[in-house]
């Protein structure tokens, strides 16, 4: 018994001796940690201002300034469990990153997958910041752009984080590609309207509206014989962007209703017709007798 009380002891000596002794290196890799973080800070923003130097595209930024960043980590976690195991060999980290990165290979697919995902989106840039975009029924304008995922504020205000893996393979509606955007809105005219002098009224009413563009010019389309009306669609162009083209929405159809109502051009509201009858003298619910076919009594 008094054997096993004191290998329990030096068990526990030992213990400790080795705690006091990694007391340092524990030290000096927690210090090492804190000045990559903090020291992380003016090198990102050093690296950023050589960048925006050099590289034109804001997305290319981004990628380098996070790529510098996940170096920085690597370095600085390497250099602490060096200094946490000084008898592990550069052998030994080798292989034991080889076996890890398996490891975490399965474990942390859909990080890595990702993350890829987000490498291609930067370099390929099939949209960038402020893109007003449409991608997985999200729509809305884009924020930021990580290595991990996407994020897009909506127009109600809400914040949609999507993993890139999602975006990647999604397809992407990119809104504000290009300068102008068209929309088209659908307006009928009464039967009786003189056509030809219709459309040259409508189109003069858009060219005065404030967020209409000149160019691309406005078009005003006979499209159909509607149940009370004839239908057109009136297409004119705007600003991209969803504030722009909601605004201009609402300017062009004033516009539109205060043009038909000086030039005594009417909008019919849909006709129904509906018939009344006598349901007593009209019983064609029921099979008269005379109908029915001869039978034997």
């Amino acid at each position: 018994m008094s054997d096993l009380i004191q290998t329990i002891q030096s068990s526990l000596l030992a213990l400790v001796g080795r705690g006091v002794q990694i007391i340092p290196a524990l030290i000096a890799a927690i210090a090492v940690l804190l000045a990559t973080r903090y020291g992380a800070i003016p090198i990102k923003r050093v690296t950023k201002a050589t960048l925006e130097k050099l590289v034109s595209s804001p997305s290319l930024r981004a990628l380098f300034i996070q790529l510098v960043s996940v170096a920085l980590w690597g370095t600085g976690i390497l250099v602490a469990c060096i200094l946490l195991f000084p008898d592990l060999g550069l052998g030994d980290l080798i292989a034991l990153l080889g076996l890890g990165s398996v490891a975490i290979g399965f474990a942390f697919q859909d990080i890595f997958k990702n993350f890829l995902a987000g490498v291609l989106l930067l370099l390929n840039e099939p949209f960038r910041l402020n893109d007003q975009i449409i991608v997985a029924d999200f729509e809305g304008t884009v924020e930021a752009i990580n290595v991990r995922s996407t994020e897009i504020r909506t127009y109600q205000g809400e914040r949609v984080v999507i993993p890139n893996a999602i975006v990647f393979t999604s397809a992407v509606q990119v809104l504000t590609d290009r300068p102008a955007r068209r929309t088209d809105l659908a307006i009928g005219l009464d039967y009786n309207t003189p056509l030809p002098r219709a459309r040259q009224l409508l189109q003069t009413a858009l060219a005065e509206v404030e967020g209409v563009l000149n160019h691309p010019p406005v078009e005003v389309d006979l499209v159909g014989f509607g149940d009370s009306s004839i239908d057109l669609v009136v297409r004119y162009w705007s600003l991209p962007q969803a504030v722009h083209m909601r605004q201009t929405r609402s300017q062009v159809i004033m516009a539109l209703k205060a043009a038909c109502d000086a030039a005594d051009l009417s909008i019919p509201y849909p006709i129904r017709s509906v018939y009344f009858f006598d349901q007593q003298t009209f019983n064609d619910h029921k099979i008269s007798s005379s109908s029915l076919p001869n039978s034997t009594h």
